[in-house]
C-alpha cells in the first residue's frame, strides 16, 4: 500500500462540475443505463471518466490518468480496466479517458488537469495499425473496440499522438506508455504499413518510460516509487520497463558485433540495422530468447547518441498474484457513457472466462509470448469459479459460458516438471520441433476445472472457444495415467464443450512451411480429425472441425498453397477461416519477411512480398469457386504441376503442358 499522500488540490480542475461536457458523456437517466435488457451500474461503480464522476466519488484530484485507444469496458479482458483497478486496489485515485478526441480543442486531455503521479497512455488491446488496416494495407471500415464498431475513434499510433499532446500541455508530468503497441515496438522493429524499419517507440513518442508485457506488477511498483518521491528519470532499474539513457559512450569497446555479457546483451544499433538487414535478423534471435527467459538479461540498443535499455521481465505471476488481479471488483460491463451502444469486442467475451496467461507454443507469427511470456500463469480453480458466479449473476445470462480458455485453450496449470531446467532454458517454444521432455502436459487439472464449472446448477453448458493445441492433448508422454487423462480430455472436449464447431489452427499443410511457422506436421491434424469424427459418431453428434490457414507466410511458395488446396479438398473442406500473413512487430515471421533471413539459422528464406505474389497464393483457398478455376489452372500449368491440377480439377488434368515438364519439380 502506498504512503498516504498529502492533501493535493489540482488547480486545473474547477470547483464547479459544469464544464461543457461532450455529447457522449454520461447522463444518469434510466433510459441511458439500459443495455441488452440489463441495467448498467451507476458510474460511481466504475473508474471515473469525467470530472463530474470524479467529484461524485468525493475526490478533488486524481493520482493517475489513463488514456486508452479503446472504449472503457470494466472487464478483466480489457487492459486499461485491469491497470486502473490494480492501481485502485493499491490505494491510488485513478481516472480513465477512453478514446480521447485528438482533433478538437483537446478538452479530453485537459479535463482532469495534471495528475499527482503520472499519465498512462495505451493504444488499446491491439496495435493501432493492425486495428486500422488489412493485410492488403486497406483501411478497415470498423473498429471492434469502439461503440457500435465505428471506425475513426483513435489515430494511427495513439501512443505517439497522445503522449505528444500531453507533453505539450503538461511538460512536467511523467508519462508512462503501455499496452500491446508499446510492448511490441519496444526495440527497432519493422513496420509493415510504412514498409520501413522504425526505431524503438520510445524514440518516436514523448513518454518517459514504457511498461511492457503484462503490467500489474510493474505499474504498482512504478506508482509506489513515484509516490515516495523518486523522479521518473531516476527509475532506471525497474523490471519490465524500457528507458532512454543519454550517454553515447556508455558501452565502448563492444565492437561491431552483438556482445553477450553476464547480465547484458548489447545489440546492433538502430543505424547498423538500417544498413544491414542481416544485423536486424541477428538482433531478433536475442530479443525473442530474452523475452521468453525466466531470468532474462538486460538488452541495450543504441539509437544515435541515446541508448534504449530494456530491463528484463518479472518472473511469471504466481497463482495468488494472478487471482488478485482477476478478483478485483470489475462490473464486467461497458461504462454507462455509451448508453447501450454495442461494443463488438465485448460481445465476444462477456460470458467467457480467462483461466491463464502465457503461451509456450512459440508460433513464429504470434506475439503472445513476446507480451505475456511463454511461462503459464494459471488462476486457481476457486478464482475461476468466483468469476463464473459473477457471469451467472448477469441479467442476460441464459446458462451458457461461451469460453473457458485463454491464449490457448489447454495449457492450464502446465509448465516444467523441473523448474531448474526452465530457469536456464532459452527455447522460444516448448512444443516445437517436438514437445520438451521436461514439459508437464497433464490435462487433469483442466478437466477438474471443467467438471467444477459444469456442476454449478445454473450452467447449462460450458463451451471452449479458444484455440485448442491438439499437438499438446495428443502427445504421448509414456506415462500411462497422463496419456489416459489426455485422451479423456479430447473426448470430453469434443463431446461436451463444442458449440457445433471446434476451431483449431493447423495453419498449413506443407511440412516445410510448418517448420518455419513452428507448427506440427499436418499429419497430426489428420489424426485429430479421425478422433473428432469417431467421437462425433459415438455420441450421435454432427459437429464440424474448423481449421485456420495462412497464405503468403515466409517459406510458402505458390505450389505449397496448391498442395494445401488439394489436401483440404480431399478432406471435403471449403475453407472459411483463412487469412493472408500480416507482418506485425516482434515476431520471427515478420523478421524473415523484412530481412529475408531466418534469425536462428541465418539462411535466406523466400517470402511472397508483392501484391501479385500474395494474390497468387491466396486464390488457392477458394479453389471451389468457379471464378478462380481458370486462373488456378493456368498457374499450375505454368508451374508444371499437373499432378496438383489433377487433384483439384480431375476433368482438366489433361490440359496441354510444356513438353518434358516435371510434375514433381521442386520450387
Amino acid at each position: 500500500m502506498p504512503v498516504k499522500p498529502k492533501k493535493f488540490r489540482n488547480p486545473n480542475i474547477a470547483d464547479s462540475p459544469k464544464q461543457n461536457p461532450r455529447p457522449d458523456e454520461p447522463r444518469h437517466d434510466v433510459a441511458s443505463l439500459m443495455r441488452y435488457d440489463l441495467i448498467t451500474p451507476p458510474a460511481t461503480e466504475y473508474l471515473p471518466t469525467s470530472v463530474k464522476e470524479m467529484k461524485a466519488l468525493g475526490w478533488d484530484y486524481v493520482d493517475i490518468v489513463i488514456f486508452s485507444g479503446d472504449a472503457y469496458v470494466d472487464h478483466p479482458s480489457f487492459g486499461a480496466a485491469v491497470i486502473g483497478r490494480v492501481l485502485q486496489a493499491a490505494g491510488y485515485k485513478v481516472a480513465i479517458v477512453p478514446q480521447p478526441n485528438w482533433q478538437d480543442d483537446l478538452r479530453d486531455f485537459k479535463k482532469f488537469g495534471a495528475p499527482r503521479l503520472f499519465f498512462g497512455v495505451s493504444a488499446g488491446a491491439m496495435d493501432s495499425m493492425v486495428n486500422h488496416y488489412t493485410a492488403a494495407r486497406r483501411r478497415r471500415s470498423d473498429d471492434a473496440y469502439t461503440p457500435n464498431g465505428r471506425h475513426g475513434a483513435r489515430p494511427d499510433y495513439p501512443t505517439i499522438v497522445y503522449s505528444k499532446i500531453l507533453r505539450e500541455l503538461f511538460p512536467d508530468t511523467p508519462i508512462v506508455a503501455g499496452g500491446i503497441e508499446a510492448s511490441m515496438r519496444r526495440l527497432a522493429h519493422y513496420d509493415y504499413w510504412q514498409d520501413r524499419l522504425r526505431p524503438s517507440l520510445l524514440m518516436d513518442c514523448d513518454a518517459d518510460i514504457i511498461s511492457y508485457g503484462m503490467g500489474e506488477k510493474v505499474i504498482v511498483e512504478l506508482a509506489r516509487r513515484l509516490a515516495s518521491g523518486e523522479k521518473i528519470n531516476d527509475i532506471t532499474d525497474l523490471p519490465q520497463t524500457v528507458i532512454r539513457v543519454k550517454d553515447e559512450n556508455l558501452w565502448t569497446g563492444t565492437g561491431n558485433e552483438i556482445a553477450v555479457l553476464d547480465k547484458d546483451i548489447i545489440l546492433y544499433s538502430y543505424e547498423d540495422c538500417l544498413k544491414s538487414k542481416r544485423h536486424q535478423a541477428e538482433n531478433f534471435k536475442h530479443i525473442e530468447q530474452q523475452s521468453n527467459a525466466m531470468h532474462g538479461k538486460t538488452l541495450w540498443q543504441r539509437h544515435g547518441d541515446t541508448w534504449i535499455k530494456i530491463n528484463p521481465m518479472y518472473p511469471p505471476m504466481t497463482t495468488e498474484e494472478i487471482d488478485a488481479s482477476f478478483d478485483l471488483p470489475y462490473t464486467r460491463l461497458p461504462h454507462p457513457r455509451y448508453k447501450g451502444k454495442r461494443i463488438p469486442a465485448y460481445e465476444m467475451i462477456r460470458h467467457s472466462v480467462n483461466i491463464h496467461r502465457g503461451c509456450f507454443g512459440g508460433c513464429a507469427f504470434c506475439t503472445i509470448s513476446a507480451h505475456q511470456g511463454k511461462f503459464i500463469a494459471s488462476r486457481s480453480k476457486e478464482s475461476v469459479l468466483r468469476e463464473i458466479k459473477k457471469v451467472i449473476a448477469m441479467p442476460d445470462f441464459k446458462g451458457y459460458i461461451s469460453d473457458i480458455g485463454g491464449p490457448s485453450a489447454n495449457m492450464y496449470r502446465m509448465g516444467g516438471k523441473n523448474t531448474a531446467i526452465c530457469e536456464k532454458c532459452l527455447r522460444p517454444s516448448c512444443l516445437h520441433p517436438k514437445p520438451c521432455p521436461n514439459l508437464n502436459t497433464d490435462h487433469r487439472p483442466l478437466l477438474d476445472l471443467y467438471h467444477a464449472v459444469d456442476e454449478i446448477p445454473e450452467i447449462k453448458k460450458s463451451f471452449i472457444g479458444s484455440g485448442v493445441r491438439y499437438d499438446l492433448s495428443m502427445h504421448q508422454t509414456g506415462d500411462a495415467d497422463i496419456d489416459k487423462a489426455n485422451r479423456r480430455y479430447n473426448e470430453e472436449l469434443i463431446a461436451r464443450h463444442v458449440s457445433g464447431r471446434l476451431k483449431v489452427a493447423p495453419e498449413h499443410t506443407s511440412d516445410a512451411v510448418l517448420e518455419i511457422m513452428r507448427k506440427p506436421s499436418f499429419r497430426l491434424y489428420h489424426e485429430f480429425n479421425d478422433i473428432f469424427e469417431k467421437i462425433n459418431s459415438r455420441y450421435g453428434l454432427k459437429q464440424q472441425l474448423i481449421p485456420y490457414f495462412i497464405s503468403s507466410h515466409p517459406g510458402c511458395h505458390e505450389t505449397d498453397m496448391a498442395g494445401l488446396a488439394a489436401e483440404t479438398k480431399e478432406l471435403n473442406l471449403h475453407l472459411e477461416q483463412v487469412q493472408d500473413f500480416t507482418p506485425t512487430p516482434m515476431t520471427v515471421s515478420t523478421e524473415i519477411y523484412y530481412t529475408g533471413y531466418h534469425p536462428y539459422t541465418g539462411k535466406k528464406v523466400f517470402t511472397a512480398i508483392s501484391p501479385e505474389e500474395k494474390l497468387a497464393q491466396r486464390k488457392y483457398f477458394f479453389w471451389y469457386d468457379r471464378t478462380y478455376r481458370e486462373d488456378i489452372t493456368r498457374s499450375l500449368q505454368r508451374l508444371h504441376r499437373t499432378d496438383l491440377l489433377a487433384r483439384l480439377f480431375p476433368p482438366r488434368a489433361s490440359y496441354p503442358t510444356r513438353k518434358g515438364n516435371q510434375t514433381n519439380r521442386k520450387h
